[in-house]
């Protein structure tokens, strides 16, 4: 009984082991190209009205402040982990858009903020030593609103703005035993209910498109 117990116990052992051997942290920061397609918004003026119209969003990725990335994420297996990652996105309103529906400045550029839990699915070194990834997340929305009226009155705050989805795919290549670059594209949307200051109310529902370039550290 004594011996059948001590294979159990070791066998447990060796079994917990080999999992948290299996289990490894990545810390990864990316930039890139970012766009939002037409997304209509429509909501109530400070002070009274109302507003509706398509607005083709620019990204202008690259002017300051940029578009950045930053995800953590535990490997709780070879395949499977979980990320919690955050995104700097952005999206500017075209001045004769913006113009048209009373607005003096109309933008998500401090940024649009979006913070998601994924869930990450990777194929360790499927092409060569090259690994696939995928993920899939839920989580909020907070971007810095800033938006004017012809009539004076300014919004220029954080705020908490609705729930928001992402997708990703990419292939990270190891360049070191601990750092890897990767490429990846991502999507994401988020439904949008703003605040404006002087009693107006703003919604839009945002997509964005990226092409990432990224480092990621594991440990």
């Amino acid at each position: 009984m004594k011996a059948l117990i001590l294979t159990a116990t070791l066998s447990v052992a060796a079994v917990a082991a080999s999992q948290a051997a299996a289990q490894d942290y990545e810390l990864s920061i990316y930039s890139g190209w970012q766009t939002a397609p037409h997304s209509r918004v429509s909501g109530d003026y400070p002070g009274g009205g109302d507003y509706d119209a398509l607005i083709g969003w620019d990204g202008k990725s690259f002017e300051m402040p940029p578009y950045y990335g930053l995800r953590g994420t535990w490997w709780r297996s070879e395949t499977f982990g979980v990320a919690l990652e955050f995104t700097h996105a952005k999206v500017y309103a075209p001045d004769d858009e913006r113009e048209a529906i009373g607005f003096d400045s109309f933008e998500f550029t401090d940024g649009h903020n979006l913070l998601t839990v994924n869930a990450m699915r990777r194929w360790p070194e499927q092409w060569g030593t090259a690994t696939p990834y995928a993920g899939a997340g839920l989580g909020i929305a907070f971007p810095h609103v800033d938006v004017e009226t012809t009539g004076g009155d300014k919004t220029f705050g954080y705020q908490l703005t609705g729930p928001a989805v992402r997708l990703l795919a990419g292939v990270s290549y190891p360049i070191s035993e601990r750092v890897s670059i990767f490429g990846e594209y991502q999507f994401t949307y988020s439904s949008n209910e703003a605040d404006l200051d002087g009693g107006g109310t703003l919604e839009t529902d945002i997509k964005t498109n990226a092409i990432n370039v990224g480092l990621a550290l594991s440990f």
